[in-house]
Formats: C-alpha cells, structure tokens, sequence
C-alpha cells in the first residue's frame, strides 16, 4: 500500500486558486437581470408576494369585522342587563307599593274594627 503524500504549499496553492475560479465561472455562468427566466421567475415571485398581502389586508378586515361584531354584540349585551335591572327593579318597586297598600288596608280595617267595639 503506498503511503499518503502530504500536499506541499504549492499544491495547496493551486488547489486554492483552481477553488477560486470554479467560483467566479460559476458566477460569470449565472444568467444576467435581462433573460427571460430570471424575469419570469422575478415576475411569479411579485405575483406570489402579492398575493399573500391580498390574503393578508382580507384576514386583516375579517378580524375587525368579527371585533366590530363582537363589540356590537356586548353593547346589545349590556344595553338588555341595564333594562332587565329596570325592569326588576319597576316589578320590586310595584311589589313594595302593593304590599304597602295591604298592609295599610289590614291596618285601616284592624283600626275601624276597634273603633266598632268600642
């Protein structure tokens, strides 16, 4: 089996300029702004990117619809409380006052049948 021959600097040079100019072909092969495949593929990326901000601005509306929706819906929400509070307190109010007028009449009738006793 032969041994392994240890690179000198010189190889190791040219292994790295060989390195560096397989990166400037590959750079110099790349197609310029101009050809129609960079262009196209330019073109169906501003496509894509906008499409994704119409997708954005119509989930963007959406949720203020639903918070404007729920926002309705808590004002509808509060406004039925506040009336049923009125309205318990007209029927509490209504029952006090019958009550009263009862009791003032057992009263009236307790008062005038002491009066017939006597």
């Amino acid at each position: 089996m032969s041994g392994f021959k240890e690179p000198n600097f010189s190889d190791r040079q040219k292994a790295a300029q060989r390195a560096r100019q397989n990166i400037l072909e590959k750079f110099r092969s790349r197609p310029g702004p101009d050809d129609p495949q960079v262009q196209a593929r330019t073109a169906e990326r501003a496509a894509v990117a906008a499409a994704r901000e119409q997708a954005r601005l119509a989930r963007e509306a959406a949720k203020a619809e639903q918070k404007r929706l729920e926002e309705e819906a808590a004002a509808a929400e509060t406004t039925r409380i506040a009336r049923e509070k009125e309205e318990e307190a007209a029927r509490q109010a209504a029952l006090e006052a019958d009550q009263k007028a009862k009791r003032d009449a057992r009263y009236a009738a307790r008062k005038e049948r002491s009066k017939k006793k006597k």
